[in-house]
């Protein structure tokens, strides 16, 4: 039996905390195993608990939730993938939490399958985003000039730091980049391309290893930029 998933909750309301807490722990395969309230006391237990995931509040006093996952994300010491759970369906908050090093987006009023599934899915380093809300990144990152985007962004969302890396991709590395560019998950992937999910997940890898690119998102972002998709 795999070990379950350990997550930390960030949220300035302890009513929200206990209801993530009991919907995520009813899954049988997750822990919530910290609870933060503000983006200062997240760094603190992301550095001491090292989860595997982070549902992320956006506005929270002292330090807001996207400071925090920008301290979390650059840090080398910490490998959870942070997902940013908030009340507001803005793209502002979107962009920001993605160019912070947000592994993805969800709403609050997201049901409990979808809370569920959002943390298996940034555990296993799969893609989080919906495909309208992909379209949304695309729309602007793709537009926005290279250099600008490297000011912005963190490595999660930043381009590789060549651009000729493109070219060691294999054919089917970049079939499966052009999949993971219109937001299919590894079993999509797989079924598409008649092969097994571990091996998609080892194509995906070596795709995020050979771009520079330390996620789906950033991945995504790159092939639409570069004419792959």
């Amino acid at each position: 039996m795999s070990a379950p998933i350990r997550v930390l909750l960030v949220d300035d309301h302890a009513v929200m905390r206990a209801g993530f807490r009991m919907i995520l722990e009813s899954a049988g395969d997750i822990v919530v195993i910290g609870e933060a309230s503000n983006g200062a006391e997240a760094v603190a237990a992301a550095s001491a608990l090292q989860p595997d995931v982070i549902c992320m509040d956006v506005q929270m006093p002292d330090m807001d939730g996207l400071e925090a996952t920008r301290r979390i994300v650059a840090d080398e010491d910490i490998a959870a993938a942070v997902v940013v759970v908030t009340t507001f369906d803005r793209d502002d908050y979107l962009f920001d939490a993605l160019a912070a090093g947000a592994s993805g987006f969800l709403l609050k009023n997201a049901g409990p399958e979808e809370l569920i599934s959002a943390v298996r899915v940034a555990a296993a380093g799969d893609a989080l985003l919906a495909p309208e809300v992909t379209r949304r990144v695309i729309a602007r990152f793709a537009a926005s000039p290279v250099p600008a985007l490297r000011q912005a962004a963190t490595p999660r969302v930043a381009e590789p730091a060549d651009a000729r890396l493109v070219v060691d991709l294999t054919e089917r590395e970049a079939e499966v980049l052009q999949l993971v560019a219109q937001a299919m998950s590894n079993a999509e992937i797989a079924r598409r391309l008649y092969i097994g999910e571990a091996t998609v997940k080892t194509h995906v890898s070596n795709v995020l290893q050979k771009l520079g690119a330390r996620d789906r998102v950033a991945a995504v972002v790159y092939a639409h930029r570069h004419g792959l998709a």
